[in-house]
């Protein structure tokens, strides 16, 4: 396949794509989807909002042409969609797409891991955010313990997933899990990515005195173990790798508070209702969904992704200050899929 390589005002070239394929989750993570924001009577997209799985096909293979390489399937749970593998599986038969990930809570993979890898699945993110049934029921929203979620991530293992935990860390709610979790993940060969707390969207109560920074994040884990920082394996990687010493498994950080990486940052995002984001703090979303439905080719389609692109200038962790986070507009992880 010709791919056509689109840049930005910064040079960041189009290489990732996030889609979210629903907005709906069994979860209410506080730091994503707090209960008493999205209560029994949440207004959550209707059906026929949704793209179909071809149209997401048809977008896929023009993002590729692009430059795009790695998609990540999120959500919400993308796993309450009904019949995602047949989305994993058209997704898979694209010439010149590398990757295919899938972000997940990990409680209903028992169900669907197998034939997800069979359909052409790469590997998955699962979020933990603690290993004590008391705090990740309080932390999920919904009381579930942490049982169902490692029973999903023996079930990818299993199927020959890849697998990473995301545990993302919050001050005084869970840092106290940071070194049983990094104990958990070594014994169990299991890649982890601690992810400081985001101020993504406006209903998650995020203050910097929440933040647990990597350094801090670090420094205690080097109570414990010595680790060796690992070189980017490409342009654009978002964690930062340690790997424990005398073994060949990593740890990683997302640092988007403490250290800025968006000189490198190659994402777009897809909503599930077909808007295209360039920036996960970006509330302004630009109309696919509704310009493809009427008719237009894929040439054009594409014209529309590359004119977005080529004008994206967002670096918003570089620039974040009391005052952008209080009033910049930006959309729920939820929505947009984090």
């Amino acid at each position: 396949m010709d791919k056509k390589y689109v840049k930005d005002q910064l040079n960041r070239p189009l290489k990732d794509l996030r889609i979210s394929v629903i907005d709906r989750c069994n979860f209410r993570c506080q730091y994503c989807m707090p209960a008493e924001v999205f209560g029994p009577d949440f207004a959550f997209l209707p059906k026929s909002e949704l793209l179909t799985y071809e149209e997401i096909e048809r977008l896929a293979k023009i993002f590729v042409e692009l430059g795009v390489e790695k998609i990540r399937l999120t959500g919400g749970e993308p796993l309450l969609r009904k019949d995602l593998p047949v989305l994993v599986k058209l997704l898979s038969q694209i010439n010149g797409l590398r990757d295919i990930g899938l972000t997940t809570n990990g409680v209903l993979l028992p169900k669907y891991a197998k034939e997800l890898k069979e359909a052409g699945l790469k590997r998955v993110n699962i979020s933990l955010d603690s290993l004590n049934d008391e705090l990740f029921g309080e932390i999920n929203g919904r009381n579930v313990g942490v049982k169902p979620v490692i029973k999903g991530i023996k079930a990818a293992q299993e199927a020959g997933l890849g697998v990473k935990i995301n545990m993302v860390v919050k001050k005084g709610l869970n840092d106290s899990e940071i070194v049983p979790m990094a104990k958990f993940c070594k014994e169990n060969n299991l890649q982890l990515r601690f992810i400081e707390f985001m101020d993504v969207g406006s209903t998650n109560g995020w203050k910097m005195d929440d933040v647990v920074t990597k350094k801090e994040i670090y420094d205690l884990l080097s109570k414990h173990y010595l680790l060796e920082p690992v070189d980017p394996d490409y342009f654009g990687e978002v964690a930062k790798r340690y790997r424990y010493e005398g073994s060949d498994l990593d740890v990683g950080f997302i640092t988007s508070v403490s250290e800025s990486f968006c000189s490198s940052c190659t994402r777009s995002r897809l909503s599930a209702n077909g808007q295209l984001f360039t920036c996960l703090f970006n509330g302004n979303g630009h109309d696919i969904r509704d310009f493809m439905r009427t008719g237009v080719s894929d040439g054009e389609i594409a014209d529309r992704i590359s004119s977005i692109w080529n004008g994206r200038t967002d670096r918003y962790s570089d620039e974040r200050t009391e005052e952008t986070v209080a009033n910049r507009k930006k959309i729920e992880m939820s929505y947009i899929g984090g």
